[in-house]
C-alpha cells in the first residue's frame, strides 16, 4: 500500500497545493487550530523561517501527507498531518524518516491529551505514542498553554555521531 505514494520537497506551494494543505490542516487538528480562510494560513506560513514542505502524495497527485521543518529561535522545528484514510500504514513514519535525513535535531509540540474535536466532531486522538516509538523524547516539563493548544515539547537528535 504505501508503494502507491510519492514524498516531495518543495520550499514553496503552488496555490492547487496550497489548498489541498489547507483542507487537511483542517480536517485533521483540532477545530480550535483551524484557519478560516486561506490567507490566515499563507500567513502562518509566511511567517515561518527556512521552511521545507514534505509532501506525501498519491498516484492522482492529491495531498495525503504533509510535513514541514521550519527555525525558530535557533532551532530546527517540525509538524506533520496525515490524512484519517492512511494512518496505521506506515506512512508518517516514513514521512518522519525523510525530514530526520536532512536534521541532526527537531523539535515538536505534540497535543497529549483525547480532548479536543475534529471540524467534523470526532475527537483528535494524541500522536504522542507514534512519536515516542519513533525515537522523540518527550519533555514534559516544558509545555505550550495557550487557549487554542495544550501541548507537549519532544525532541529527536541523531545519536549516529
Amino acid at each position: 500500500m504505501t508503494d502507491n505514494f510519492e514524498i516531495t520537497r518543495a520550499t514553496e506551494l503552488d496555490d492547487y497545493t496550497k489548498k489541498q494543505v489547507f483542507d487537511l490542516w483542517n480536517s485533521e487538528y483540532p477545530e480550535k487550530l483551524a484557519y478560516n480562510e486561506l490567507a490566515e494560513f499563507d500567513d502562518y506560513l509566511e511567517n515561518l523561517t527556512n521552511l521545507n514542505h514534505f509532501l506525501l502524495e498519491s498516484n492522482e497527485d492529491l495531498v495525503l501527507g504533509w510535513a514541514l521543518t521550519f527555525r525558530r529561535d535557533n532551532e530546527a522545528w517540525f509538524a506533520i498531518i496525515l490524512s484519517e484514510k492512511i494512518k496505521g500504514k506506515g506512512l508518517g513514519r516514513k514521512m518522519l524518516n525523510e525530514i530526520k535525513r536532512n536534521e541532526k535535531v527537531l523539535n515538536g509540540w505534540v497535543i497529549d491529551h483525547h480532548n479536543d474535536l475534529k471540524k467534523n466532531g470526532t475527537v483528535y486522538y494524541s500522536p504522542l505514542k507514534f512519536y515516542e516509538k519513533c525515537g522523540f523524547e518527550i519533555l514534559s516539563e516544558i509545555r505550550l498553554e495557550l487557549d487554542k493548544i495544550s501541548a507537549v515539547k519532544i525532541k529527536w537528535t541523531d545519536n549516529k555521531q
